[in-house]
């Protein structure tokens, strides 16, 4: 459970100067003058009045308009020379984009703007400026009938009315997602709807829980969230899949079943996401350059929770080693996920960046003992490079997750130090011998063996033209000439063995 916290809200006075900022902007204004020639009002509502109040950044508005909403936003994108989005129909609801803003227009649910704040879901949305005002140099008055700014200040997230969550489910997963982002702390009227409605969230469209769902997991700390979630049974009511997970034992590296080592995997993959530098070492910048692009942190997170979804289904107890197995485990995994991913309408690339991390969470560690033993090949190495690229070091981030979250007593002490050091080796090999010969003429293409060995486009070409590659990785070719000679020795050595047969 989170600790309520207090925060400083702007100043009447500091209020008053970001709107004067905001009433200069084009878009504003305009839609200012067509209202008025409407006879129409106008209000900034519920995130962006939140938002001012915090002194965060606003990009995007929000706006109730009492009637004609849809006529109003046609307007406003005909005089902006913008773009027109009818977001909902029967709501009248609209968005105007326009040179990167976008303004989300909604019709007033009742008969006032008291009444259609009255309908939103917690009280920090439940506020309004009349943008007639932020033109008029008046003093910023913000219609807030219930308290709003008070529990904005005081960090709690308290709810209008129990009946708002029926009207749209969605708002349950909301209210997690603003106590991830903005730290708030759920009301016990708050958790209490949500144990009594949640299985309501069954009923909204998957690609609408995947936005909330991302923006939650993109929080810099998400895992109380998460974690408060399960405790008020409502993450397998988004999440399914990882039920499966719980009850399943483990040992060895582990000293947690498999849902509680998921979860603490995502909680140690957020410390490692915090400071990358505490944990990694030469390839520090790698990882820290991929988590901070697009999607990523949530991408990684969503992989730490089913990275061994695959394991319920594999699991097998081998009286003769009396340990458990889950051999091939992984492979299960990109199953399961993508079946969440098809529900949630993932992306297709973000679908492929989740399913790749699970798939190879597990190759670190297979190739840990040759490399402690120096018997690592360079073959081996690029081959794990080749697979790993683009999200070679989400890789690694998932395996430090992985193996922070298992403290069973087969793990040895040194099993992080020993990760960062193979982590730096692969990117000292990536830098120093796979990215130059990428960067250079290949030495042979599929032209050269036509040409040079009156060879037939089919099969044969990829194994030949791999071999050269990986036999240059190792370092044993260096030049063209001898890229064409282990060619030659390698179409004698087959046609020696056809002969032989």
């Amino acid at each position: 459970m989170q600790a309520e916290m207090s925060r400083k809200l702007l100043t009447e006075e500091g209020l008053a100067g970001r709107l004067r900022l905001l009433a200069q902007e084009q878009t504003l204004q305009v839609l200012s003058g067509l209202a008025r020639t409407r006879h129409l009002q106008v209000y900034l509502v519920g995130g962006t009045v939140r938002e001012l109040l915090l002194g965060r950044e606003i990009h995007d508005l929000d706006l109730a308009v009492s009637s004609q909403t849809l006529d109003l936003a046609t307007g406003l994108a005909t005089a902006l020379g913008g773009t027109f989005v009818l977001l909902d129909e029967k709501e009248r609801c609209a968005r105007v984009v326009w040179e990167g803003q976008e303004l989300d227009l909604t019709e007033f649910r009742a008969a006032d703007i008291t009444g259609d704040l009255q309908k939103r879901d917690f009280t920090v949305n439940a506020l309004a400026i009349n943008l007639e005002t932020m033109f008029q140099n008046e003093t910023p008055f913000i219609i807030d009938p219930w308290g709003g700014k008070e529990d904005l200040a005081a960090g709690r997230l308290q709810l209008l009315a129990k009946e708002n969550f029926l009207t749209d489910p969605l708002r349950l997963l909301r209210a997690f997602r603003f106590a991830a982002s903005h730290g708030f702390e759920l009301t016990v009227e708050v958790q209490v709807a949500v144990r009594r409605y949640g299985s309501t969230i069954a009923d909204i469209a998957g690609e609408r829980i995947h936005k909330e769902l991302f923006q939650l997991l993109e929080a810099p700390r998400a895992y109380p969230i998460l974690r408060q979630m399960e405790d008020l049974g409502f993450l397998g009511r988004i999440l399914p899949e990882l039920a499966e997970m719980k009850g399943v034992a483990q040992n060895g590296y582990h000293h947690l079943d498999v849902f509680e080592h998921s979860l603490t995997a995502l909680a140690r993959l957020e410390d490692i996401l915090a400071s990358p530098g505490t944990f990694f070492k030469a390839a520090a910048d790698y990882v820290t350059d991929y988590a901070r692009q697009d999607k990523k942190s949530a991408l990684l997170k969503l992989a730490a929770l089913f990275h061994d979804a695959g394991k319920p289904a594999t699991q097998n107890f081998r009286e003769d080693q009396e340990r458990y197995t889950f051999y091939h485990h992984e492979q299960l995994g990109v199953e399961i996920f993508a079946r969440t991913a098809a529900r949630l309408r993932f992306s297709q690339e973000e679908n492929c960046t989740v399913t790749k991390l699970i798939d190879l969470h597990m190759r670190p560690f297979l190739l840990l003992p040759d490399f402690q033993k120096g018997t690592l090949s360079g073959r081996a190495v690029g081959r794990f490079i080749k697979a790993g690229r683009p999200e070679l070091p989400g890789v690694f981030l998932l395996a430090m997750a992985d193996s922070l979250a298992g403290q069973g007593v087969l793990k040895p002490p040194d099993a992080e130090e020993i990760l960062a050091d193979f982590c730096d080796h692969v990117f000292l090999f990536l830098k120093e011998r796979v990215e130059p010969m990428e960067q250079r003429p290949r030495w042979l293409t599929g032209d050269d063996l036509i040409r040079e060995f009156h060879l037939t486009p089919g099969p044969e070409f990829r194994q030949l033209l791999t071999a050269v590659e990986e036999e240059a990785l190792e370092g044993r070719i260096n030049s063209r000439e001898e890229a064409l000679n282990l060619v030659k020795n390698m179409i004698r050595s087959r046609k020696e063995r056809l002969e032989s047969d």
